[in-house]
């Protein structure tokens, strides 16, 4: 690096955001994730030792993915690239690894490559990276906010190992407020500003667990307020809720977030937890979730999970989507949440979701042969010559409008795919056949 580069790079620093500027650069500054870099933990050790192998980090946004990267380039006796997965392709990626081949065949020094937004890599990508990670050319360091599991070659994630990052606990973001308006180098501390507790300890609750942001609402508050009759800029709760006017909410629609979230809404609804589900269905409205998305889950799981032990679950969860579809929102939260509460406090039963279920099961790995000759269509001319509903009985001809006669294939006489519960509406309606099979 020259003297006009190394210039570039400073006044780059310079005008980053906050939040860039206060990234720290040694593990003794890192804020949280103290199940990984806890002193007595494996990748405190390794980055300690420089004895890094390859690492993908997963987790939400601004809980210091790229801050350990960064760390481990400060750290790191072998050389350091980054390429960033959004903009990068696979000329990008063999340039890196020709030179870290170079690198290490002249100088027997490693390479150490940063991919931030791994999951963006398409598998084509991934694969050529591949070979080049298994063979020690470069040890990967990848960072996602999406699971690896599902979204980073299975072969690349084998040859990894996965350090989860949660999210950052309220005491973490506020110890980096309070550093952030302290720091005079990096920092806010040449403003001079005084923030109230009740202000910092407002971001701090409403970020999240995400710095970033948090770090973003106090360069925003100290940068836009003026200063008082004291000279000093006072930033107060009022200048604080300004500076962050909608929660900061992990919910991505294709991501893991999302998938979690409508799992336990669904869980909460067959769990019979109407507040659980109330909350996970307003998490959803409040982060732009499409309403219909809602409607149909809640038409699913009244079905699938409330079942016959109330059948007027099924008709509560049609009318609310229908009438969703109808005002919009944001009304349509009211019969949304009518109809959640209602699914999620009725009596429970899966009995006619399982019987299907084993039905099918039956149908797709049974060789059955016909439907029994008495049950087939017998309206039609010459019906009767080939032997179609001869012997059948009309049940309406008999006392109790019922009449004991096989129904199902031969193959499956004696099957019972349909295993009433006891529960609600259901229960009266297994009393009901157990009456109407009673022998007269």
């Amino acid at each position: 690096m020259d003297l006009f580069e190394y210039q570039q790079m400073q006044n780059r620093n310079a005008d980053s955001p906050l939040a860039a500027r206060m990234r720290p650069t040694t593990l003794e500054e890192f804020v949280g994730q103290r199940h990984i870099v806890g002193k007595d933990k494996l990748l405190y050790r390794a980055i300690k030792g420089d004895r890094l192998s390859s690492v993908i980090f997963y987790g939400p946004p601004g809980t210091g993915k790229t801050t350990l990267a960064q760390i481990i380039a400060h750290t790191t006796s072998s050389t350091f690239r980054q390429i960033n997965a959004t903009t990068a392709g696979i000329k990008d990626i063999k340039e890196v690894v020709q030179d870290a081949k170079d690198r290490l065949g002249m100088y027997g020094k490693k390479t150490i490559l940063f991919i931030d937004e791994i999951h963006r890599f398409n598998k084509t990508q991934q694969d050529a990276l591949l070979p080049h990670v298994e063979d020690g050319t470069v040890i990967l360091i990848g960072a996602t906010t999406e699971n690896p599991y599902f979204e980073v070659n299975q072969a690349l994630v084998s040859r990894s190992i996965i350090f989860q990052l949660y999210t950052l606990e309220k005491e973490d973001i506020l110890l980096l407020l309070e550093r952030a308006l302290m720091d005079e180098e990096k920092g806010m501390g040449a403003y001079h500003a005084q923030a109230d507790r009740e202000a910092l300890e407002f971001l701090a609750d409403t970020a999240n667990g995400d710095a970033r942001t948090a770090l973003n609402a106090i360069e925003l508050a100290v940068l836009t307020t003026d200063r008082g009759k004291d000279g000093i800029i006072h930033i107060t709760l009022p200048v604080a809720e300004e500076c962050i006017q909608k929660r900061s909410l992990r919910y991505d629609r294709d991501g893991d977030n999302h998938y979690d979230t409508i799992s336990a809404f669904i869980k909460s609804m067959r769990g019979s937890d109407p507040d659980a589900a109330l909350y996970y269905l307003a998490k959803m409205i409040y982060a732009g979730e499409d309403p219909k998305f809602i409607a149909r889950r809640v038409v699913i799981c009244a079905s699938e999970d409330v079942g016959n032990a109330d059948p007027h679950a099924l008709m509560v969860a049609i009318s609310a989507a229908q009438a969703v579809d109808f005002v919009g929102m944001p009304e349509g939260r009211i019969p949304l949440a009518q109809a959640v509460t209602y699914v999620a406090c009725a009596p429970k039963s899966n009995a006619a979701y399982m019987g299907v279920e084993a039905a099918l099961h039956d149908v797709k790995h049974m060789t059955i042969k016909n439907v029994p000759p008495h049950l087939k269509d017998g309206h039609y001319s010459g019906a009767n010559d080939l032997g179609n509903a001869i012997g059948y009985k009309y049940a309406h001809n008999y006392p109790k409008h019922y009449v004991k006669q096989q129904y199902l294939p031969d193959e499956l006489v004696g099957r019972t795919y349909y295993e009433m519960s006891d529960n609600g509406v259901e229960r009266r309606m297994k009393e009901f056949m157990k009456w109407l099979k009673e022998e007269s």
